[in-house]
């Protein structure tokens, strides 16, 4: 079973607990406005160039013979300062595991583990089981979600995963749409459906000023999450620095921050990253 990552961070310390191996995963279904892996977005191999040091002298624009060059119109090889690359890697599911297991006894020595992240790990859920399947059982495992997926989907990666670490962004089904580009009634029923599970899991909201951090929605997003535990994840204002690197432009909808007082008042279970 192949999958394509766009990434693997390794000694990860805010993945799960402990220091992780942290697999990201090729594509995403959302759009959301503020996302700062931009180089996840697409689901197939794409160009990256880190435009901020590029001089434009011009040389990987040359024609080259090189066959992994051909399908991105650049040499992938010629640049001084090895700037220009793609992002996505395919791999098996056997090879990956293998290299993460290589790991283990760090991750047993600091309670770490495996965690898939993205873009969406469930828009690959049969790469998902075929890798956690190699995994369960010798390492902790866990997942970072938007929850943007089918019941089967959810369940059948979630089932071999320690912990789950799932989205909660907006709460408004219009507002959710407006921003991330999808309806939020598949997240709100695998958010319900993992209440329910009784699997270890985690919700996490992102804190994006004047979008997700009103005092309206995170009245409605502790609702939703009830008694579990929630984090609270600061807005990254590095995001926009990526977006030219894969020739996407970063839309600045970002305003002032809605609600200005400390956001784990609205919930029963909740701490906020710093």
């Amino acid at each position: 079973m192949k999958g394509l990552v766009f990434d693997i961070k390794e000694f990860a310390l805010h993945d799960g607990g402990g220091i992780r191996d942290t697999v990201f995963f090729k594509g995403c279904p959302l759009r959301c406005v503020w996302c700062h892996n931009p180089e996840g977005l697409n689901a197939e191999r794409e160009l990256y160039v880190r435009k901020a040091r590029c001089t434009d002298c011009g040389l990987c624009c040359r024609p080259c013979d090189h066959p992994d060059c051909q399908p991105f119109g650049r040499c992938l090889h010629v640049c001084p300062q090895n700037l220009v690359g793609v992002a996505g890697e395919e791999w098996e599911s056997e090879a990956l595991a293998d290299r993460l297991l290589r790991h283990k006894s760090v991750f047993d020595a600091t309670g770490g583990g495996v965690t898939l992240s993205g873009g969406e790990p469930l828009l690959q859920a049969d790469f998902c089981v075929a890798l956690l399947s190699r995994l369960h059982g010798k390492v902790h495992t866990a997942i970072e979600t938007s929850g943007y997926a089918s019941a089967e989907a959810f369940e059948r990666v979630t089932a071999l995963c320690d912990l789950v670490m799932m989205d909660l962004k907006i709460a408004d089904p219009a507002r959710h749409k407006e921003f991330t580009g999808v309806d939020n009634a598949p997240i709100l029923a695998n958010a319900k459906r993992l209440r329910a599970s009784g699997r270890k899991h985690l919700f996490r909201v992102p804190l994006i000023p004047s979008i997700t951090d009103t005092e309206e929605n995170l009245t409605a997003i502790a609702e939703i999450a009830g008694d579990s535990p929630v984090e609270l994840l600061p807005y990254n204002t590095m995001a926009a620095a990526k977006y030219p690197n894969v020739g996407r432009r970063f839309t600045d909808r970002i305003g002032e921050a809605g609600y200005k007082g400390d956001p784990t008042v609205f919930f029963k279970n909740a701490v906020c990253r710093k």
